[in-house]
């Protein structure tokens, strides 16, 4: 039996309810701020991502998917999306009609990293970039947009972590700074580490091996060499935050894991799987847009990992669940989570308006008219072609949750009376075999 290959998976129809209502929660969100949705290639030159994630991090030296296509141009598939959408911007020359765009997108990425609990090796992203603004009040409302967003979701247990990276005026006097400690460290650090230390030392502080991670306990900070700019903007960011009730933790260690990256920088962690990890972070890229070859552009975003996060909302979902049994619970959940309760509402399995039970030929034929006529008109609607007997029909409607069966057989369709069962009541009515879709329209509009 072939399966699937390592790292990838099927995301099934008892799943895919939950993703599309945090797709359809997100979008909505999104578009009332003013985003557009843009779709973007999973296909790229190697270069966009070379350039832009930087040629000495993991993902570029160990983690993309790249291949020669048929004329020897090296192609990637996707790691992340930002570079992808600001590629889009130049190419299409976005700012020209507006020089403020914002964007999102929604779709799969590609790593090659070790598969673990909650991560692929094709895994999807949902993205939100800002082109053209530099004012600090755009980094504060994207981090709470991404508040609000996971508020909306029915999730706890987040925090905020916030730093600022500096920019290019600053930041060398921190390199400089940061490079003589990490001279002074040399035998805690990793290979990894040690061949970085020259090429971007910043690079260090984003290692995950236990033993640097301790020997970098006390290196320098950023925030302790910013310029006045960048000092201005991040206290602006922090004040902003404080207003709106936003929590956050100022993060000296967060440099997060691209080279893009400049002024503030974030991440949103959760406990919720257990240990502590980021589900959505992003940070500001104001080079980036140039060093692809555009106008000089300022440049903000963050990425949710959406795998990630459909497994903390699921786990919500259940834990709602279990609170519904006791309905002092359910209320107490409903009232503090009024976001949630309405996206429980989003997430379920569509199921049958209406499953017709034909019984004999003529009756299979007409069934099938009828159901082609009801789905057009919206009403869900399910049959069956095997001929089986009522009993086994009826069985497979109520597996179905049908809300309503239909019984067609020759001999009600000859006596001019449909059967109409509602299966929570178990009520019955009768409908005319001459034109039941339009009494079925009616009729379901009025219950």
């Amino acid at each position: 039996m072939i399966q699937t290959i390592r790292g990838f998976r099927d995301i099934l129809p008892e799943d895919t309810a939950l993703w599309q209502a945090i797709e359809k929660t997100a979008s909505k969100l999104f578009e009332d701020f003013g985003f557009k949705e843009i779709r973007i290639p999973v296909i790229e030159k190697t270069e966009l991502f070379a350039r832009s994630i930087g040629e000495a991090t993991d993902i570029v030296e160990k983690e993309m998917y790249t291949f020669d296509d048929r004329k020897g141009d090296k192609l990637t598939l996707r790691p992340e999306a930002t570079a992808s959408v600001v590629r889009a911007y130049i190419q299409h020359s976005m700012g020209a009609s507006d020089a403020v765009q914002k964007l999102y997108t929604i779709g799969p990425m590609f790593r090659r990293e070790r598969p673990q609990k909650g991560r692929y090796r094709q895994f999807y992203q949902i993205n939100s970039e800002v082109f053209g603004i530099e004012s600090p009040y755009i980094d504060a409302q994207l981090i709470l947009i991404l508040n609000e967003l996971f508020k909306r979701l029915g999730l706890s247990e987040l925090e905020a972590h916030i730093n600022s990276l500096g920019c290019k005026e600053c930041r060398p006097t921190f390199q400089k700074e940061l490079l003589n400690f990490l001279n002074g460290k040399k035998e805690h650090l990793c290979e990894n580490c040690l061949r970085r230390m020259d090429k971007n030392p910043l690079r260090t502080l984003d290692c995950k091996v236990p033993e640097c991670r301790a020997a970098m306990a006390d290196a320098p900070s950023t925030l302790n060499h910013l310029c006045e700019k960048c000092k201005d903007h991040f206290e602006t960011v922090k004040s902003v935050l404080n207003e709106q009730h936003v929590d956050f933790i100022v993060d000296k260690t967060l440099v997060r894991g691209l080279d893009y990256y400049s002024r503030t920088t974030f991440e949103i962690l959760t406990t919720a799987l257990g240990a502590q990890s980021a589900v959505a972070g992003g940070g500001r890229y104001d080079a980036l847009i140039k060093e692809l070859g555009g106008p000089e552009t300022y440049g903000i975003g963050f990425a949710i990992g959406f795998d990630r996060l459909a497994e903390i909302v699921a786990q919500m979902l259940n834990d709602a669940k279990m609170r519904a049994h006791n309905a002092s619970d359910a209320k107490e959940f409903q009232d503090k989570n009024l976001y949630a309760a309405e996206f429980l509402k989003l997430v379920s399995i569509k199921t049958p308006d209406i499953f017709i039970i034909p019984l004999g030929e003529k009756a299979t034929r007409l069934a099938y008219m009828w159901t082609s006529a009801l789905n057009i008109a919206g009403i869900r609607t399910e049959t069956d072609y095997s001929g089986r007997s009522l009993k086994s029909l009826m069985k497979r409607a109520d597996k179905l949750n049908a809300d309503f069966v239909l019984i067609a057989g020759d001999k009600e369709i000859e006596d001019n009376a449909l059967v109409l069962r509602n299966m929570r009541t178990k009520e019955q009515y009768f409908i005319t075999a001459e034109n039941p879709v339009e009494q079925l329209e009616t009729f379901l509009n009025r219950v």
